[in-house]
Order: structure tokens, then C-alpha cells, then sequence
């Protein structure tokens, strides 16, 4: 009888299955940070300066994850976030984990550089589909990809602005693994020696598409994209400014997201550009080694915006716990990418569903440990913060108060 839960008793379980399974270029890609890797490392410890404060003596027997997201219900706090890469690690596992998200009644983000079509994944997928875009030098470009984003389905656009160049990844170089995919006598060896991914991924491919490329770009640009080092080998715009962003918010008449936030007035303007949300994010430490971790930059962004649009997170989330930290912080959601990943190249469908239930039952055992019924009950006051340098959701709305007290008498 085959083990449902794939041997996988937590992420890093899934981790584990995936570094054996897949090639070591293409395992550190998704793994792996920037240059000196500070914001990775710091985006995982950065949830052990803050310790759960729980109650006791609750009835959490009935005790539920569901919130609403951009006016709908969806079954648990989480969605998955874009990643480019799915499709390698799985044979078109953008499929499979579309179906998982789905499956679990959580929106589902495909990448611009998706191995698969978006036509493909809302016909042989579907669900609740976002779209996460790249914004191109040629802006019309990009346009249309919207207008094929709309034309599929798809309910959210999640514009990328963190990445208007690529970063210094240099693992990437080192390993020599391109996209589209070449062989080379760096990786040659590396991919011989993962059979079951040569196999079962690739030359499955090979059969069918042929080598695996970017589906979502354009015809007449997808089939003279020239093999480069993954992470280099999309196009990025380094003149991309709030006015691209109101532009597309006059085209696209469904949810429009902003992700790669840290700061705080970046926020507001992403809301009065009329943005319905943003995403807190670093990138997963993969472009500005250096940078805060977004579980610290979460706080401000939350009071600076209140209520007039839904904050997101991603960055290192790993554990149930680490997704009830962030939602006592103010998130109404976190973004999920590398831990369902793991998942994919660990089973396809089943490792995506695998990552996802692990999710889903340790945040209900922690609520119900912290003596929580529901998600809006958390707040930080089930927090406690081991320093002074984290900054507190009570201590930035107390700071807001007092700046607006000094501009009022300076007005007066």
C-alpha cells in the first residue's frame, strides 16, 4: 500500500526527497539565495526572535483557518506564490500543483517564466489562477500578456517589481544550468547521475515539446531565447516606475497585486495607484543579498496601509507556526514558494498535496495550542519579541499616531 503522506513528515522532509531526486544545478536554484546569502539565512532565524504567547482554557473545537481573500473564502491563510521553476522539477508540474492548490481551495500563482502555457493550466487545471507578471522592456509586450492572462481566467494579476535586474546568483554559473536547458560538460554529469529526473522530466520533454522553454513569452521572441544561467535568462526592465503601474491598472479589470515590497511608502503608493494589495517581499533572499527579511518590514507596511488593501507575505515560511507569526503581525495571508517546490520534486501532485496538508495541520494544531478559534483573532498580543530591534504592529501604530500629532500642530 503507498504511504499517502510520501514518507514527508515535514517540509524539510520534502527538502530532503528533492535534493536526491533532481539535479544539483537546478536543486540550488531554488534553494539557493544571492551572493553572501545574508537575507536567506536572515529570513529563516528572523521567526525565532519572535515566541508564541498562548492562552489557555479555550474551547477550540471548532476552531476554523478560513478567511476571505479579495472578497472571497478560501480554505486556510496560504496561496501559492510564483514560481518559475515548477515545471522542472516536475513534468508540467505547474499542473500538478495548480490541481493541489485547487484541491485545497487556495489560489494558485503561475510564473511569467513558466514552463507551461497559461492556456494549458487553466483548461487542464483550473481553480483560482493568478498571474504573476514581469514587466518587459517592451512594455507591449507585457500588455499583451495581460490580455492573455484575462482572456484564460485568470483572477489576479501579482506584478513583480523587485527584479528589474537580475541577481548575482553565482551558483548559477558555476553549475552551468541554462534555461533553456543545454548541455554542458559542467552539468552533463550532474544530470546523468539523477536518473529518475532525466527520465521522468526531461526527456519527457523532449518527447513531447521539445526542449523545455518560457511558454508564456511571446512567439515571436519564446524560440530565439538563447540558453543562459537561470535567473539571468529572463528579460527584466530597469525603467519600470508607478505610472507602468497605473497603466496596468487601467487594462486589467480583476484583482492587481504588487509584490517585492519593503517599504512602507511604497505601499501607500502602490494602494493609491489603485493596487487591491501587495506582497511584503525579498525575493526569497534570491536579489538583494542585505536586505530586512519581509516578517520585519511587515509590521509598518501594515499600519502604513490599514485597511485600504489586503498585505500579503512570502519569505522563509517553513512551519505552521512561522504562517500564524505572520498573520499576529497583521498579514492577511502568506505566499508559498519553494516549501510546495519541494513538494513537486518530491511527488508531483502528491508531494504538492503532501505540502500543503503538512501546512494545513500543523497551523491548526498551533491556533489550537495558542487557544485561537479563528484566524481574525490573531493579533499580536499572542506575540512575544526576544529583542528590542523588532519592530512591534503596536509600537509603528503608536509611531503613526504621534507623526500625525506633530504634523497637525505644525498645520495649526
Amino acid at each position: 500500500m503507498a504511504d499517502k503522506n510520501l514518507g514527508a513528515y515535514n517540509i524539510f522532509d520534502l527538502r530532503d526527497m528533492a535534493l536526491r531526486r533532481v539535479p544539483k544545478g537546478l536543486f540550488e536554484f531554488v534553494d539557493r539565495g544571492t551572493e553572501d546569502e545574508v537575507s536567506l539565512r536572515n529570513n529563516r532565524a528572523v521567526f525565532e526572535r519572535i515566541r508564541l504567547k498562548p492562552r489557555t482554557l479555550v474551547d477550540v473545537s471548532k476552531r476554523s483557518q478560513e478567511i476571505t481573500l479579495f472578497g472571497q473564502k478560501q480554505n486556510m491563510p496560504i496561496c501559492i506564490a510564483p514560481t518559475g521553476t515548477a515545471g522542472l522539477m516536475w513534468y508540467e508540474g505547474e499542473i500538478a500543483l495548480a490541481r493541489a492548490a485547487r484541491e485545497a481551495g487556495i489560489p494558485f500563482t503561475l510564473a511569467t517564466g513558466s514552463m507551461t502555457a497559461m492556456e494549458k493550466v487553466a483548461a487542464e487545471a483550473g481553480g483560482r489562477l493568478w498571474f504573476q507578471l514581469y514587466m518587459w522592456p517592451d512594455k507591449s509586450m507585457s500588455h499583451k500578456l495581460v490580455e492573455r492572462a484575462k482572456a484564460a481566467g485568470y483572477e489576479a494579476l501579482v506584478v513583480t517589481v523587485d527584479g528589474t535586474v537580475s541577481g548575482n546568483r553565482e551558483y548559477n554559473l558555476r553549475n552551468g544550468f541554462t534555461i533553456p536547458f543545454s548541455f554542458t560538460r559542467k552539468n552533463i554529469t550532474d544530470v546523468l547521475m539523477h536518473p529518475r529526473w532525466l527520465f521522468g522530466v526531461l526527456a519527457r520533454y523532449m518527447v513531447t515539446t521539445g526542449m523545455p522553454r518560457y511558454e508564456n513569452y511571446p512567439s515571436e521572441i519564446k524560440y530565439k531565447v538563447t540558453a543562459a544561467p537561470m535567473g539571468r535568462s529572463q528579460m527584466k526592465n530597469d525603467s519600470l516606475n508607478w505610472e507602468d503601474l497605473k497603466v496596468l491598472r487601467k487594462i486589467w479589470p480583476g484583482t492587481l497585486i504588487v509584490k517585492g515590497l519593503a517599504h512602507p511608502q511604497d505601499a501607500v503608493m502602490a494602494a493609491d495607484c489603485g493596487a487591491d494589495g501587495v506582497v511584503v517581499s525579498n525575493h526569497g533572499g534570491r536579489n538583494l543579498d542585505g536586505s530586512m527579511a519581509p516578517l520585519e518590514a511587515l509590521p509598518e507596511i501594515v499600519d502604513a496601509v490599514g485597511k485600504r488593501i489586503s498585505v500579503l507575505v512570502d519569505g522563509g515560511f517553513r512551519r505552521g507556526s512561522d504562517i500564524v507569526k505572520a498573520l499576529a503581525l497583521g498579514a492577511d495571508a502568506v505566499l508559498i514558494g519553494r516549501s510546495t517546490l519541494y513538494g513537486v520534486a518530491a511527488g508531483g501532485h502528491a508531494g504538492a498535496t503532501r505540502a500543503i496538508k503538512l501546512f494545513q495541520e500543523e497551523i491548526s494544531r498551533v491556533m489550537a495550542l495558542l487557544g485561537v478559534r479563528t484566524v481574525a483573532e490573531l493579533g499580536p498580543e499572542f506575540l512575544h519579541f526576544t529583542d528590542n530591534g523588532f519592530r512591534r504592529p503596536v509600537q509603528a501604530r503608536a509611531d503613526l499616531k504621534l507623526l500625525d500629532t506633530v504634523r497637525a500642530a505644525a498645520e495649526g
